[in-house]
C-alpha cells in the first residue's frame, strides 16, 4: 500500500480505511482515509477500527507523516488514542506524532493524553527505553492555511457541517496531481474552491432517497449536514473532477447495491464514481 514512507509512488492512491458510519457495522470501520504520494503517509480521520485497517492496508503508526482531522465528531475520532499509543510504543527512538486539525483539536488531544495517563505510566514502569511519555505536535488549522509536509503541499478549507463547527477538507497535492477529502458536509463554497481543479474528491454521502422513508427523527437530522449523492455528483462536476470517491455511507450499501448509488450520481456527474468497500484502493 501506500502507507511505506520508503516507498515512491509517482501516482497518487486512496485507500478508503473506514466506508462506515457512527452506527456499528461488522463489515466496515468508522471513518478514516489513507492518502499515499511521493514518499508520504498522511491519514484523514481515525474513526472506529482505523489500526486494524491500517495494518491490513500495510501502515503502522510510525509510518504515517501525518494526521489530518476534518472535525470533531466522535465517529471520527474514536480511536485516535490507539494511534497515539501505537506511534509511541512501537518507535525505537522518540519522535513526535504530528496532527492537524480545526480549532478544538489541542483541546481534544490534551484530553486524550489525560485520559491515557495511567497507561502511559505504565508502560514507562515497565519498559526501560521509554523514557518520556508520548510525544505529539499539534497545529490548528483553518481555511486558506497552507502546509508543506515532504513533497507535498497541502490546503485547507472550510465545508459546512453545522452545527458542527469549524469543519475542514484538506486537498493534496502532489507532482501535478491533487486529490481532495471533504469530511461532512453539505455543498459549500468552501469545499467547491478547494475541488476545482483537482482530480478527485473522496466525499461522504448519504442515500437520501432511503432516509427519509425511515420515521425517526435523528436519522432525518442526518439529513441536514451531510451531502446526498446527488448532491455530492454535483460537487464533482462544478470542480471538473475525474473521479468521485463516495464513503462514510448513510445507510451503507449491501452488496451488489453499488450500482444503484453510482446510478443516483450519473444524471450529475460524467466521470467515474467510486463505490468501495474498506480496503479499496483508487489510483490517481
Amino acid at each position: 500500500m501506500a502507507g511505506s514512507s520508503a516507498k515512491l509512488l509517482v501516482q497518487m492512491e486512496i485507500t478508503l480505511l473506514g466506508t462506515g458510519s457512527p452506527l456499528p457495522d461488522p463489515t466496515r470501520a468508522g471513518p478514516a482515509t489513507l492518502i499515499g504520494a511521493g514518499s508520504t503517509a498522511m491519514l484523514v480521520d481515525a474513526g472506529r477500527g482505523v489500526q486494524i485497517r491500517l495494518t491490513a492496508a500495510g501502515v503502522v503508526a510510525p509510518m504515517l507523516s501525518g494526521i489530518f482531522l476534518t472535525h470533531l465528531h466522535s465517529d471520527h475520532i474514536t480511536d485516535l488514542n490507539d494511534l497515539i499509543t501505537m506511534h509511541w510504543v512501537l518507535l525505537p527512538e522518540p519522535r513526535a506524532q504530528r496532527i492537524w486539525g480545526p480549532v478544538g483539536t489541542q483541546e481534544l488531544v490534551n484530553d486524550t493524553l489525560e485520559m491515557l495517563a495511567p497507561d502511559i505510566v505504565y508502560r514507562m514502569a515497565h519498559h526501560a527505553d521509554l523514557n518520556e511519555p508520548p510525544l505529539v505536535e499539534v497545529a490548528e488549522v483553518a481555511s486558506g492555511d497552507v502546509i508543506e509536509l515532504g513533497d507535498l503541499t497541502i490546503r485547507v478549507g472550510e465545508v459546512d457541517h453545522r452545527p458542527v463547527a469549524p469543519a475542514v477538507g484538506y486537498r493534496f497535492e502532489h507532482a501535478g496531481k491533487a486529490v481532495v477529502v471533504s469530511g461532512d458536509t453539505v455543498p459549500c463554497e468552501g469545499l467547491d474552491e478547494l475541488c476545482t481543479g483537482a482530480d478527485a474528491l473522496v466525499q461522504t454521502a448519504i442515500r437520501e432517497d432511503l432516509l427519509e422513508k425511515i420515521p425517526q427523527q435523528r436519522l432525518q437530522d442526518v439529513r441536514e449536514y451531510h451531502s446526498s449523492v446527488e448532491q455530492a455528483a454535483g460537487t464533482a462536476a462544478r470542480a471538473g473532477l475525474k473521479k468521485l470517491v463516495l464513503t462514510h455511507y448513510i445507510p451503507p450499501p449491501a452488496p451488489g447495491e453499488e450500482e444503484q448509488w453510482k446510478s443516483l450520481a450519473a444524471p450529475h456527474f460524467g466521470g467515474e464514481v467510486v463505490v468501495g468497500d474498506d480496503l479499496t484502493v483508487v489510483m490517481i
